[in-house]
């Protein structure tokens, strides 16, 4: 009952996140202090859908290749990186659609349950999190480095730390009867998510 629980408020959470780009718990105005910052970079990979799916579908995919939780890190690094990259001004053409591309295509590695190797595992996380990170970056770009710094961490903190409890808890759960089915349908909301996310960047939603 616990692991169906867990499933439930997770399925919830994503449904009920709001799919914004831009927006963080400053209501779209710049953090100007350092606590500010790090609440922006808390509350900005849950309040986007798209953004909470990939870290749920990376956690999940990171579990299943069986490796350490630390590959988890590499996803939540290259967002940093990513971020970085928008606020050095260097263009990443069609970001956006490459957001709900990579949400899209974690969503569907984690309905087919794909084993994959730490290298294959490192790569797709990378290149997600920088696309992710770029679009993120959108945010935050003009703050003062107090504030940025700030979000940065708190970004860095929250999405690992999101990442890592999808991760225990699809390994605590190896052996639950119901564990197929709950993957399959955690990997259609992912990929729901960056159906949606992708539909929207292309102007079809």
């Amino acid at each position: 009952m616990a692991a169906s629980r867990r499933l439930g408020v997770l399925a919830i959470m994503m449904m009920i996140a709001e799919p914004a780009w831009a927006h963080h718990p400053m209501g779209g105005k710049l953090p100007q202090t350092f606590l500010q910052g790090l609440l922006s970079g808390f509350g900005h990979p849950v309040i986007g859908v798209d953004h909470l799916a990939a870290i749920v579908g990376v956690g999940i995919l990171a579990a299943l290749a069986g490796r350490s939780a630390a590959v988890v890190l590499a996803f939540s690094v290259a967002v940093i990186a990513g971020v970085g990259l928008h606020l050095s001004s260097i263009d990443l053409p069609a970001s956006e659609l490459f957001v709900g591309l990579t949400t899209l295509l974690i969503g569907a590695l984690v309905i087919l349950r794909q084993s994959m190797s730490a290298g294959r595992a490192l790569l797709l996380f990378a290149i997600a999190g920088l696309v992710h990170g770029y679009a993120l970056g959108e945010s935050i770009v003009g703050a003062e480095a107090s504030p940025l710094v700030a979000y940065l961490l708190g970004l860095l903190v929250i999405q690992t730390a999101i990442g890592v409890v999808v991760y225990a808890a699809v390994r605590s759960l190896a052996r639950w009867p119901a564990r197929t089915t709950g993957l399959t349908i955690a990997g259609v909301l992912v990929a729901l998510a960056g159906g949606i996310a992708t539909a929207a960047a292309a102007g079809l939603a």
